[in-house]
């Protein structure tokens, strides 16, 4: 019985305050969420996004004869391209094939040695 006064006693008191400040306490709740998504987007969604740019662009630009490193480490240069897979000679007379999205550096002309 106590309590029901109680609340009763204070809703007026807090409807006559407004509702300008129950505005800014729930903007004050989401604040920090807020401020953690934006922290989060430019520390790893960014970068992230800057990495993959780069990467298509180094794929498209793929020519023949270039000397490349895959994912898994390796080298070979590029004998015949094709839409999505690329031929790599590793050694004379030997060829390989993998996916143009598992190329992970172009290397300097004269860095693969046969």
């Amino acid at each position: 019985m106590f309590m029901s006064q109680a609340f009763a006693q204070t809703a007026p008191a807090a409807a006559a305050s407004g509702g300008l400040e129950s505005m800014f306490g729930s903007l004050g709740q989401f604040l920090p969420l807020v401020l953690m998504f934006v922290v989060l987007y430019f520390i790893m969604i960014r970068p992230q996004m800057k990495r993959q740019k780069e990467h298509k662009a180094m794929i498209d630009a793929l020519a023949k004869g270039d000397e490349v490193v895959t994912t898994g480490g390796l080298i070979g240069r590029v004998a015949k391209m094709g839409e999505s897979m690329l031929q790599l000679e590793v050694a004379n007379g030997v060829e390989v094939q993998v996916q143009r999205s598992a190329v992970v550096q172009v290397l300097p002309k004269g860095s693969f040695g046969k």
